[in-house]
This record gives structure tokens, C-alpha cells and sequence, in this order.
């Protein structure tokens, strides 16, 4: 049976063109390439320009940067805020290095060295300053780039995630969700593993047949020993853990029923960041929430946006 996901990648790049963004991969050093989505403005200036686009900020729309959690590339994360915020916003959809078209030959596998290429990449394409949106993992990585780069990133909204994950918040999790580590529950390999997997990030988990679930593993699950590294590095030691001190504005959304940041965990981050935060949690959602909920999250994030 051919992949459906594969099947329908030339029918997501034309809705993505529809919405004016074009695809452009970015080197940020030698061995290392990040891919985009982003204005088509932007990234045929860039292309024109010998790699050195003029700056974004031209386009009289505010930068919005858009980062994927841990199971999917940027554009599948985000389609349903790309069309919702494409016409007001610049919008600039990464992939995660090891997730799409990213990767690297180097074995820094941090959180920060997601970020300080991520940062990289948005200035070669003439970014300034963004808003950054980050789900799960890329909450975590947006966390670390609004700390490197405060000239950067003007705000944080944290979605479903936290500015760091710790080995006491690690076992507490696998106790609710009922999984052994990260890798094995990030990165299954049955499509029992990945049943279980949605289960454990939606509220609701929809009926899906298995073709469906083994088409979604053959596409979404590849670079796994990387992949596994960068759960690795991305846990730190309790004693380890300090609030980071932000100069930005720091907005959580978090779906009520989330077994991961559950509403008690970004409570206690916001409590932490004292007024710098603010904090909005959606009823009947889990760990997806944008997916699960796309109104109520895009009308939340919209009144976040307007009230820079």
C-alpha cells in the first residue's frame, strides 16, 4: 500500500505555497543545515542576495517563529496556525535538527546548540526580532534561544512545555503515562508503541486504523539513534535545575489534561517567573493542544500576539 503521508506531501508544500511560504535550507556551518519554511519574500531574498537576505522586518508584519515538538516535522506540528496566522504574520516554520530536512555531523546534541542554530538560521534570513512559539521539546529549545538571544526573541509562548524537563518531572511522568524512558515512548517502533504514544499527548485519542498508524512510523520515526541522543541531553538533574532569568515576556498555554507539563508543573514555572509570566489553560485538551483544540488556542495566541 503506498504511503499515505507520502501521497499527499506535494498536496501540503502547494497549500504551504498557497499561504505564501517557500522551503529553503540554510547551512549554518560546515556539516550542519537547517530547514525552513518561511515568507516567500523572504527566502527569495535571501536566494537572490548570495545567502545574505535583506531584513524581514521590511515586510511590515511581525516574525513569528513556530517550533515542533518531538514526534513531527514543523509544517505537520503547525499547519492549522500557518493558515490561521500567515496573513498577519511573518511566519518562519523550522525543522529541528534531526527531524525533516535538519541535520548535523556534530555530536552536540543540547538543547542550546538546537538553539543557537535556530538563531543562526532566522538572522541569515533577515530576522530581527520574533515572537517564538514553541511546543513540548520546542518550548525547551525556544527557552534556551530567548535566553542566548534576548535581542532575538521578543517573546516566549510556552505550548504544552517548560524552560526545562528533570529527572524527578522524567518518573513522574512515566508513572502517569505508564512508559519505562523517553526513548521508549517518543520513539516506538509498533504500532502499539505509537497507539500509545497519542494516547498519552491527547485528551481524547481518535480512532485511527492500523495502516494509518504504520504509514505515520515509516515517515515520522527515521534518524532514531540521533533522536535518542537528543532525549538524552535534554533531561537535566534536579539540582541542576534554575528558573532561567528572562528578559522577555513569557506566556504558557497548557492543556488542561496534559500528562506530561501537567497544569501543576506550569503553575509552579509560573510562580517561578513571577510577573513575567502569564498563564492560560485550555479545558478538554492534553499535550497537543493546538491540534486539539485550534480555535480556542488560535483565539488565545492571537489576543497573546495583539498584546505585544
Amino acid at each position: 500500500m503506498v504511503n499515505l503521508l507520502t501521497v499527499l506531501s506535494p498536496v501540503l508544500r502547494a497549500l504551504l505555497h498557497f499561504y505564501g511560504l517557500r522551503s529553503q535550507t540554510i547551512e549554518i556551518e560546515p556539516g550542519t543545515v537547517v530547514h525552513f519554511w518561511g515568507p516567500s519574500q523572504i527566502v527569495e531574498n535571501y536566494r537572490s542576495q548570495n545567502n545574505q537576505a535583506k531584513s524581514a522586518n521590511h515586510l511590515e508584519k511581525p516574525a513569528l517563529v513556530l517550533l515542533h515538538g518531538f514526534a513531527a516535522t514543523g509544517v505537520l506540528t503547525w499547519l492549522l496556525q500557518i493558515m490561521a496566522f500567515s496573513g498577519t504574520h511573518a511566519v518562519f516554520v523550522p525543522d529541528l535538527i534531526f527531524f525533516g530536512d535538519s541535520t548535523t555531523d556534530s555530536t552536540n546534541r543540547s538543547p542550546e546548540y538546537q538553539a543557537e542554530c535556530l538563531a543562526k538560521g532566522l538572522k541569515r534570513l533577515g530576522v530581527e526580532r520574533c515572537t517564538v512559539v514553541g511546543c513540548s521539546y520546542g518550548g525547551i529549545i525556544g527557552s534556551k534561544m530567548a535566553v542566548l538571544e534576548p535581542d532575538l526573541v521578543r517573546c516566549l509562548v510556552l505550548s504544552n512545555s517548560n524552560v526545562a524537563i528533570t529527572d524527578l518531572q522524567s518518573e513522574e511522568a512515566f508513572e502517569r503515562i505508564g512508559s519505562r524512558s523517553w526513548t521508549e515512548l517518543m520513539l516506538p517502533e509498533t504500532v502499539e508503541g505509537l497507539r500509545k504514544l497519542l494516547g498519552a499527548v491527547v485528551f481524547k485519542r481518535p480512532w485511527l486504523p492500523d495502516w494509518a498508524y504504520k504509514h505515520f512510523l515509516e515517515v515520522m520515526f527515521d534518524s532514531r539513534h540521533e533522536r535518542a541522543e537528543l532525549l538524552k541531553a535534554l533531561v537535566i538533574k534536579d539540582k541542576n535545575f534554575a528558573i532561567p532569568k528572562f528578559s522577555q515576556k513569557i506566556c504558557i498555554m497548557a492543556g488542561e489534561e496534559d500528562n506530561i507539563f501537567t497544569p501543576e508543573i506550569v503553575q509552579k514555572t509560573k510562580a517561578q517567573l513571577g510577573d513575567k509570566a502569564t498563564i492560560h489553560v485550555i479545558k478538554k485538551a492534553g499535550h497537543l493542544v493546538h491540534l486539539e483544540r485550534p480555535f480556542v488556542y488560535n483565539r488565545l495566541l492571537k489576543k497573546i500576539l495583539t498584546n505585544l
